[in-house]
């Protein structure tokens, strides 16, 4: 799939003007929602995308119930107005699979065994998209697990890495999604080194997919830290409310 839109100008600069290693702007935010178990909000380029967290609860119907670990739950949704041309309420096959891929990327990180009979649900409700939202959908629900007391073994933080214009790229926006030669969403267990999910969408040489895997290690461990940050953020701002510091 090779583009008519030139991508990389002679300096090295992309459409958006980042490097080539360089990620979009990114804000988390932690307890956005006070009805949700858990909740947070991230802003990634243009992308805005919120989740809620509720559980664990009693299951219905009653017979999807787990004798042993709490069933995970994802719905991913994007809202009609979330796109330019106005996208259809019902949800559609997209929106099934990343639902799917978000779940498998979330289970490897729980401690869902310690939760039998009950459900987790969580649902990602995506405001505004501007390419990357399955990643940047899993690095927000991480942070809303967290925010509602599940135990995990380390939290999931995601990026897209891709093949544009010929080069290794970090954190695709929606024209180089929409016009590169090639898509990997990577998600990871930092402090575990440890991958949940990697799919690749494209031709890579296998010198591309180490380079293009060096890449999304690096870009996970900076949007890790922000995850970190806004954590510490939320709870130590509760701390200073009653007065505990």
């Amino acid at each position: 799939m090779k583009s008519k839109l030139k991508l990389i100008d002679e300096s090295g600069r992309r459409i958006d003007g980042r490097l080539l290693d360089e990620l979009r702007p990114l804000r988390f935010e932690v307890g956005i929602l006070k009805n949700a178990d858990g909740s947070a909000y991230i802003e990634q380029g243009g992308n805005k995308i919120a989740v809620a967290v509720y559980g664990p609860r009693e299951v219905h119907p009653r017979h999807q119930a787990r004798p042993d670990r709490a069933l995970l739950r994802t719905k991913y949704r994007m809202a009609t107005f979330s796109v330019k041309d106005r996208k259809s309420p019902t949800p559609g096959r997209r929106e099934i699979e990343i639902s799917k891929v978000i779940r498998e990327a979330l289970e490897p990180a729980l401690l869902l065994e310690k939760f039998p009979r009950t459900a987790i649900d969580v649902f990602i409700e995506v405001l505004q998209a501007d390419g990357g939202t399955r990643c940047a959908s899993i690095s927000a629900a991480a942070l809303a697990l967290a925010d509602a007391g599940i135990p995990m073994r380390d939290l999931v933080t995601a990026v897209a890495v891709g093949k544009v214009d010929g080069r290794i790229v970090l954190d695709l926006n929606h024209l180089e999604d929409q016009y590169g030669e090639g898509d990997m969403p990577v998600a990871m267990m930092p402090s575990l080194n440890a991958i949940t999910l990697l799919q690749c969408d494209g031709t890579f040489t296998l010198e591309e997919f180490k380079e293009a895997l060096e890449l999304a290690k690096k870009g996970i461990g900076v949007i890790y830290e922000k995850q970190r940050e806004a954590l510490r953020s939320k709870y130590l701002d509760a701390l200073k409310t009653y007065r505990v510091i």
